[in-house]
């Protein structure tokens, strides 16, 4: 089933909710319509409320178990104890680094204090084996990771869980960025990516931003 905002109503979370602090789910079963969103084997009895075939109905991903500290709800900035005194420090000593696109894999960085300069999506980043098989290849079913469309997504305080058009739908990601001027919720920290955090973040502040362009297609 698809991601469901603790500050939404049933029928918000029924369409696309935005409404509640912010939260992050996974790429594969938390947009509405995503790669594992109710995937249906054979047809349902709507009376007994069973598969009518032997085949399991409906398959999901369970909840997210990765991720863990990534959110907008924690907002790093540089204090008495950072070293060295700059952005790029004081994100590295609360555990992550400037530029980072959570569930991605960096592929390169500069520093120290690092700072991320490229990344790449590997699906093994965040689901083991990469989240996928072939079934059935000569009797095994070998892993065959995801390559285009897996980071972490997130949504809250403003932000939409669903992006683009239905059937399938994509969501929006985030990446670490830094205030160079104080930026209200709601409004751009940097280019392309907004602050969904709990309050108004100040010059030389951290957050990971919400992307305002849609995730790629999963595949």
């Amino acid at each position: 089933m698809p991601a469901g905002l603790p500050g939404s109503t049933y029928a918000q979370n029924q369409a696309n909710p935005s409404l509640g602090q912010f939260v992050i789910f996974d790429p594969l079963s938390g947009p509405k319509g995503s790669a594992l969103d109710g995937m249906t084997f054979g047809a349902w009895d709507a009376t007994t409320r069973l598969p009518a075939t032997t085949k399991n109905n409906l398959v999901g991903t369970g909840a997210l178990s990765t991720g863990i500290g990534i959110g907008e709800n924690d907002i790093i900035g540089i204090s008495k104890s950072t070293q060295p005194q700059t952005t790029a420090g004081a994100i590295f000593q609360a555990g992550f680094e400037d530029n980072l696109i959570p569930g991605e894999k960096v592929t390169t960085r500069t520093g120290p204090p690092p700072v991320v300069t490229a990344q790449a999506v590997d699906s093994t980043m965040m689901y083991i084996g990469g989240g996928k098989c072939t079934a059935n290849v000569s009797g095994i079913a070998p892993a065959v990771p995801y390559t285009a469309g897996i980071q972490l997504l997130g949504a809250g305080n403003g932000g939409a869980r669903d992006a683009g058009a239905g059937p399938v739908f994509s969501g929006f990601g985030m990446k670490m960025v830094t205030a160079v001027a104080p930026v209200a919720v709601g409004a751009v920290v940097e280019t392309g990516f907004v602050n969904r955090s709990t309050r108004q973040i100040e010059t030389n502040e951290s957050i990971f931003g919400s992307a305002v362009a849609a995730s790629g297609a999963i595949s």
